[in-house]
């Protein structure tokens, strides 16, 4: 009998900075085997509104608008003052040392305050009330310009997108025929003729497709110029903008519609100029007051007066009129413009209201239309894998269906366009 002798055998652990390095380097294959598409996520589909929102915080009247209002505060701050201008302090000395020096000096300290004309102050705070609800009333008119840069620009992307669509759609159904009818060929059923008419439809498509995404591309380079030239996802999300409410559209002149209120802002800025410009007929007073300490030679006290003085300027005379004539000029032509927008703003929204009714008319018919030509289109579909129609009927009736699909298509685009421009002839903004 054999004895095998068993030594005992003391496990080892291994170190600390070993079990470390080894979980770190598991941890990194972990991380490094996860599928990269779960860690990226969904683009978020664009929207009219958030185009038109970054877009907006490109503009340089974004940019400037807080140093702006800023600059309008300061204004109005400055003519609730108590002086037109700031206080000026005088400080002089006479002496006679550089001639007999025989000890006479003189020193003086004043200090000039600025009066205000009578009415000035009132007409200068209404000047500056007026040049804030400008600055106000230009941002507004400048969003709304912006607003319909921003929808032409993306409408004609919406377009060009469901362009895109359609004709892809047409390409996989030439395609899908195609591969019957070569099928077909091989099974002797169909002419070499046929299989050509179903290949040059599928080049045709192949063509259409190009040519769509080539107007696609360009109207998404036109979309990303509004925000800067950052890339975007190419990938709209399908909705328009609300009808506007009947009220708003059966007013526009009474709905505080941006453009009339930056030109009636104007005007009234001409106005508050030139009631101020006739209170300042002439430069503001001034109010002096010094104290002169002197004395004639030396060993004499020194000698203290106090001096109170008016300082009137004389009459501005025809710069003065110069200035008021300007400014009533100014009125005037801010309210004959006033008055041409709003009757242009009235006949766009007429017109705008006019071409959504006939769109939405179209739109219908278009839609019953297009159905009839689907289920047309079934029809000699299943006629034509039982031999019953021939190859060029098929190859109509399908391009039939493809331009109502595709004129229908363009009408829901033109009607939901046709909503942002009656917003826009009404002064809203894209929601």
């Amino acid at each position: 009998m054999q004895t095998i002798k068993r030594w005992p055998v003391r496990p080892s652990f291994p170190s600390w900075p070993l079990v470390l390095a080894a979980g770190w380097m598991v941890s990194n294959m972990a991380w490094a085997l996860q599928p990269v598409g779960n860690t990226a996520a969904p683009p978020t589909p664009l929207s009219l509104h958030s185009v038109f929102e970054q877009a907006w915080a490109q503009q340089p009247e974004a940019r400037s608008a807080d140093l702006r209002r800023a600059a309008a505060s300061a204004t109005r701050q400055a003519a609730s003052a108590w002086t037109p201008e700031p206080l000026a302090l005088n400080l002089q000395t006479q002496t006679d040392w550089p001639g007999s020096n025989n000890g006479s000096r003189e020193y003086e300290a004043g200090v000039s305050v600025p009066l205000w004309l009578p009415g000035e102050r009132a007409r200068k705070g209404q000047w500056a009330h007026a040049e804030q609800a400008a600055l106000e009333s230009s941002l507004a008119a400048a969003r709304l310009r912006l607003a319909g840069e921003v929808r032409d620009t993306w409408w004609a992307w919406q377009r060009a997108q469901a362009e895109l669509g359609l004709t892809q759609d047409r390409l996989a159904n030439a395609q899908g025929l195609a591969r019957d009818v070569a099928r077909r060929f091989k099974a002797g059923d169909l002419s070499q003729a046929d299989r050509h008419q179903a290949d040059s439809a599928v080049a045709q498509a192949e063509s259409a497709v190009a040519e769509a995404l080539g107007t696609r591309d360009a109207a998404l380079v036109a979309l990303r110029a509004h925000l800067g030239g950052r890339h975007v996802a190419a990938t709209p999300d399908g909705g328009g903008e609300p009808q506007p409410e009947p009220l708003a559209a059966a007013a526009p002149e009474s709905a505080g519609h941006p453009a009339l209120a930056e030109m009636q802002a104007q005007a009234q800025v001409a106005r508050s100029a030139a009631e101020l410009a006739a209170t300042q007929k002439r430069a503001n007073p001034e109010l002096l007051l010094a104290t002169t300490r002197s004395k004639g030679q030396a060993g004499e006290r020194y000698q203290q007066t106090v001096t109170l003085g008016v300082r009137i300027p004389l009459g501005a005379g025809a710069r003065s009129q110069a200035r008021e004539a300007t400014a009533l000029a100014d009125a005037a032509d801010a309210e004959a413009r006033t008055a041409i927008a709003q009757s242009r703003l009235a006949a766009e929204t007429q017109a705008a209201r006019t071409r959504l009714a006939a769109l939405q008319a179209q739109r219908q018919a278009m839609a019953r239309n297009a159905g009839l030509a689907r289920e047309t289109l079934a029809f000699y579909e299943k006629s034509f894998r039982l031999g019953e129609a021939d190859l060029p009927t098929r190859l109509r009736v399908e391009l039939e269906a493809a331009q109502a699909q595709r004129q229908l298509a363009r009408l829901r685009i033109d009607e939901a366009a046709a909503v942002s421009a009656l917003r826009q002839a009404l002064g809203l903004l894209p929601e």
